[in-house]
């Protein structure tokens, strides 16, 4: 619904430049391609942060599942770390070998 508001509004700034400036048609096509190149990396923005959210809410829930995961070659499971969820961190237990270690939830698998 959000990109077809976009869509609206970006329609309604291209009718505003063709109608209503005294632009050259090569000063209106190099605005035109600047506005579609910035809305275009925000599109890809929003859609690789986006999948990275997801990549880290698959691994938080096969935690939560007491699976083992796999981050930066060590493996992480419930049984030995908890989960801060304001940070996304697997945080050592005590009385483990892990303890006090900190692995951040993004550099999982």
């Amino acid at each position: 619904m959000a990109y077809l508001a976009g869509i609206i509004i970006v329609g309604f700034f291209f009718l505003a430049l063709h109608y209503f400036t005294e632009l050259t048609s090569q000063q209106k096509l190099i605005i035109s391609s600047v506005i579609l190149a910035i809305i275009l990396c925000a599109i890809g923005y929003n859609t690789y942060t986006s999948s990275q959210r997801d990549k880290m809410m698959n691994i938080v829930i096969k935690f939560k599942q007491s699976k083992t995961i796999i981050c930066n070659g060590i493996d992480v499971n419930n049984s030995n770390y908890t989960l801060s969820i304001g940070t996304y961190t697997f945080i050592g237990k005590e009385d483990t070998p892990n303890y006090g270690q900190m692995i951040s939830a993004s550099s999982c698998d």
